[in-house]
């Protein structure tokens, strides 16, 4: 097991932190490589492009009886999320590099993924995708599949669909044409959705290919995001727009990343990351924000 530890600036008793910054498309996180309490409050700070480090996200390690490692995936304001395509690959780089080990199993706390990581990409096993409410959730006696959504003075056909965390897709002609960014936002908030939800607007590209526009829960506005970029696959193999078993290319502001869904809708995703660098915070500019 990797292990953890807390560094102390050498001039100064106060604690601070220390992280690797990496992306996935644009999609970026930070991995804490010191022990320290991540409050809510402490995250968003920490998140914040203006006045903190900047980042979609933070990933804290822990240690998990049930699986080889633990990732604790924060939000950029405070809250924790279930699942992240992108994370869990970022996390896998890190792991690996710490490690050299290829193949392992990631428990975010939520669920275990298994994981390869090869010389360019890392594929993550995301698991079974599903459409029974209950399990998404959203608040709908049946599967909510290519369904009415009355959102922002308008009427969408959105399927509602979970792969470890909730989603919502709306499938159109140009995700662009749309006020999408305004409809997310109203979408991620909607009653029909109690934990809220990740927005996608996606469009049929091509034979395998499709586009899409994210919104995601506790971040807006995304270039790039693993777990939607199932979600959409997975509805659009529901909807007959393409083929199972045959990888799918999922077209985003970031880049572009694989995904292959069976039959049975059990889920693969591949894709690049790209590791940054390493950030230390200013013991002073952590002192003033976990008082």
């Amino acid at each position: 097991m990797v292990q953890y530890h807390t560094r102390r600036h050498p001039a100064q008793t106060e604690t601070t932190i220390r992280f690797t910054r990496a992306h996935g498309l644009g999609n970026d996180y930070l991995v804490l490589e010191t022990k320290e309490k991540l409050t809510a409050p402490l995250v968003a700070a920490i998140c914040d492009r203006n006045t903190g480090v900047g980042s979609d996200g933070i990933l804290e390690p822990f240690d998990d009886e049930e699986a080889d490692y633990g990732v604790r995936i924060h939000n950029p304001d405070g809250s924790l999320a279930e699942k992240s395509g992108n994370g869990l690959r970022i996390f896998a780089r890190w792991i690996a590099n710490k490690t050299e080990m290829h193949h392992f199993t990631l428990s975010t706390g939520f669920c275990i993924v298994s994981v390869h990581v090869g010389p360019k990409e890392i594929t993550v096993e995301m698991g079974q995708a599903t459409f029974a409410p209950k399990s998404v959730p959203v608040v709908s006696d049946l599967p909510l599949i290519n369904a009415p959504l009355s959102v922002a003075g308008e009427t969408l056909m959105v399927t509602a669909v979970g792969i470890g965390n909730p989603h919502c897709v709306h499938f159109c002609d140009n995700p662009d044409h749309l006020n999408w960014r305004q409809l997310g936002k109203e979408i991620e908030t909607h009653p029909r959705f109690p934990n809220r939800v990740n927005v996608q607007f996606a469009n049929v590209l091509g034979p395998q290919r499709l586009g899409l526009r994210i919104w995601e829960r506790g971040a807006g506005e995304t270039n790039a995001s693993g777990s939607s970029s199932c979600a959409v696959a997975v509805v659009a193999v529901k909807m007959g727009l393409v083929k199972p078993n045959q990888p799918i290319s999922m077209v985003m502001q970031g880049g572009e990343l694989q995904v292959t869904v069976t039959e049975g809708f059990a889920v693969t995703l591949t894709g690049p990351v790209e590791i940054v660098g390493s950030i230390t915070i200013n013991p002073a500019w952590l002192a003033r924000h976990t008082l």
